[in-house]
């Protein structure tokens, strides 16, 4: 399936979603059928969400590309994710950072298991996968140079922000399922970037963050 994928990432090339030369990369050495479940993996490289069980989705790959590009990643940093999913995502940024280091938060036990699976049978030793409620971080392991987050949340959870480090940036949708895609930049003050309109599931924690 690599001849897929290369036509896949040509096509996210040509339509302004990838130029980052380690994020291309990335994308490259990641076989996206590993995260797919074995019924739908005849569109591993159709750029669309996939349904993965418990009512959540592998992201497109478009998306994947766009956020990994917005959060500037790179080698040494420590990550948070909220939304394990499959775990593509934060195997995608894994090659990226090289001896850093992503910690990602995902809420079902079934999805938990299978994206240990997943990250394990495609060599990827640098993400720490933990079941609990992402709307309150992990702040066992902060401050994090970036954090993202893979579902909607109808405002930016504080816990976030707290957890983020000095010159960090923090990446979430912000809406109920149709959203806006914002980008927040912490340096001694909080600067916000609209990138634009996106779907996402809900993010389900605690203060209403989701019902």
């Amino acid at each position: 399936m690599a001849k897929d994928n290369k036509i896949l990432l040509d096509g996210l090339i040509r339509d302004g979603y990838l130029s980052t030369p380690s994020v291309i990369r990335a994308m490259e050495s990641i076989p996206r059928e590993i995260f797919v479940p074995p019924d739908k993996r005849g569109f591993s490289y159709v750029d669309k969400p996939l349904e993965i069980g418990q009512g959540q989705t592998i992201s497109a790959p478009h998306m994947v590309a766009l956020m990994a590009e917005a959060l500037d990643v790179h080698i040494g940093h420590k990550i948070l994710e909220i939304g394990t999913g499959s775990g593509y995502h934060s195997a995608v940024i894994s090659r990226i950072i090289g001896d850093g280091h992503i910690y990602t938060i995902e809420r079902h036990k079934t999805l938990v298991d299978q994206a240990k699976k997943n990250l394990a049978k495609a060599g990827i030793h640098n993400v720490t996968v933990f079941q609990g409620d992402g709307s309150m971080g992990l702040p066992q392991h902060s401050p994090y140079h970036r954090i993202y987050v893979t579902c909607a949340s109808p405002n930016i959870p504080t816990p976030l922000i707290d957890q983020l480090a000095d010159h960090g940036k923090l990446l979430v949708p912000v809406g109920r399922l149709y959203c806006r895609l914002m980008l927040l930049e912490k340096n001694h003050d909080l600067r916000q970037h609209d990138l634009g309109g996106c779907v996402f599931v809900p993010l389900i924690g605690k203060k209403g963050y989701s019902k």
